[in-house]
């Protein structure tokens, strides 16, 4: 049996992460049973012929160069008493302190036909391979159930790849979580424009067919028929945390994942969590939350590894500032929607829209801004952008504002750059203009 200081179940971004940040500091394993560990927001640009597959996988020198072993494996249980973790293989490891950071899988609706040749979730290196062999075959059709970001950015690579393309969410707009359906209205026309058939406040009854899905059966009795050459469906509707291996331990799990603390601690001495495989809290109200991004998993797994070197910092909880592209729009959000502010707040909305770059200059492109406060303290509660050109940076700022405190009134002391290239004129800051316009609704 082989002893570990420190063994990070998952080689995923937190898992890695952990590796940087020791740097060597410890005696530190990673485990993880895929071939690669993957970029994986970028897979959709492999399925349009935007990217190869290579430029998706991560190098393992990511994890090695820091001193640390790699091992090809998983664990299939854990004893917490003898701090000892079993393996696929029937190996064995020893422990003084383990980081479990196995994220988390995507799901299939639990509808008949899932089965089926040509259904698939997408997550993983598999996943890929399986979607880029049904475009290079003669499926000619494709359903992506499920229009959040990753099924935003599926749709549209199907669509781009050549394959009539059909996008179906339970929901009455797209990016339901992300963004309010005024914001992503424009987007929704611009998908359709590209040839993409929306199908919104719409669920799947079943999918038919005898070894192929040949049919996609939606609960109002539409069908979307393939024929017998049969069709793609992508499921891209949520995930579960990959916890199955503890689930009958002493470890204590919550419906989303690990129960942690602000420590990344769990019930147990010397077992940490991090990233998918945990359930944590909203920053902004305290309540437990859905928080499955990178860049939560990042912060989280930089937090814990500085704390095993000896600091002693806290995670507040998920902000999930999230962007995606919608055709030529780029779109975020961070914080709390308006209908999720609504319901505990009393809420005062901002907009405000303008234009990339000086209008005057030829290629300025709209912009636009939301932003979701709370009426009886000004404390900013969520934000959304829709640009003409990237707005992760304005989605950011919005960001640091609510977690730092500073509130709609404050935003208008906020000193910024303005340049005819960049920004609009400099009496007109996009979120300094926002946060005026709430605050104009309350006199």
């Amino acid at each position: 049996m082989t002893d570990y200081e420190v063994l990070v179940l998952g080689g995923g971004p937190a898992g890695i992460t952990i590796a940087k940040t020791l740097d060597g500091a410890k005696d530190l394993a990673v485990m993880r049973p895929e071939n690669h560990s993957m970029v994986y927001c970028a897979m959709p640009y492999v399925i349009e012929d935007l990217l190869p597959m290579e430029k998706t996988l991560k190098e393992d020198s990511l994890v090695t160069d820091t001193g640390a072993d790699l091992i090809r494996d998983y664990a299939v249980d854990v004893d917490f008493d003898e701090q000892v973790v079993t393996t696929g293989a029937g190996d064995k490891y020893g422990y003084e302190e383990l980081i479990i950071a196995t994220g988390a899988s995507p799901v299939l609706a639990p509808v008949g036909g899932t089965d089926l040749d040509g259904v698939t979730t997408f997550k993983h290196e598999e996943d890929l391979n399986r979607i880029l062999n049904q475009v290079d075959s003669e499926v000619e059709e494709a359903v992506v159930v499920g229009a959040g970001a990753i099924g935003i950015e599926m749709s549209q690579a199907l669509n781009e790849a050549g394959l009539e393309t059909h996008l179906v969410d339970m929901e009455d707009s797209i990016l339901p979580h992300l963004l309010d359906a005024e914001m992503v209205a424009e987007g929704e026309e611009q998908l359709e424009d590209l040839g993409i058939n929306l199908h919104l406040g719409a669920q799947i009854d079943s999918l038919n067919g005898t070894e192929k899905v040949e049919q996609v059966k939606l609960a109002d009795d539409e069908t979307i028929d393939f024929g017998p050459q049969g069709g793609l469906v992508v499921f891209a509707i949520g995930m579960q945390p990959n916890v199955e291996f503890v689930e009958n331990s002493d470890l204590e799990i919550g419906q989303l994942g690990i129960k942690v603390n602000s420590k990344m601690e769990t019930n147990l001495d010397n077992v940490y969590a991090v990233g998918d495989c945990v359930e944590y809290k909203s920053a902004i109200t305290d309540e437990v939350t859905g928080g499955n991004l990178a860049t939560n998993a990042v912060p989280m797994g930089r937090l814990l590894a500085q704390n095993l070197l000896g600091a002693d910092r806290e995670y507040e909880g998920f902000y999930n500032g999230c962007a995606t592209k919608v055709n030529d729009l780029f779109v975020g959000g961070t914080g709390l929607l308006e209908k999720e502010a609504a319901k505990d707040y009393d809420i005062v909305v901002g907009k405000a829209e303008f234009t990339t770059a000086f209008p005057i200059m030829p290629f300025a492109k709209p912009v636009k801004a939301k932003l979701i406060i709370n009426r009886d303290n000004l404390e900013i509660l969520g934000g959304q952008i829709v640009s003409g050109e990237p707005a992760t940076d304005k989605i950011d700022k919005i960001t640091m504002a609510i977690q730092y405190g500073i509130d709609a009134e404050e935003l208008l002391d906020f000193s910024y750059s303005s340049q005819p290239y960049q920004s609009f004129f400099p009496a007109h800051n996009l979120l300094v203009k926002a946060a005026e316009n709430a605050l104009s609704k309350l006199t």
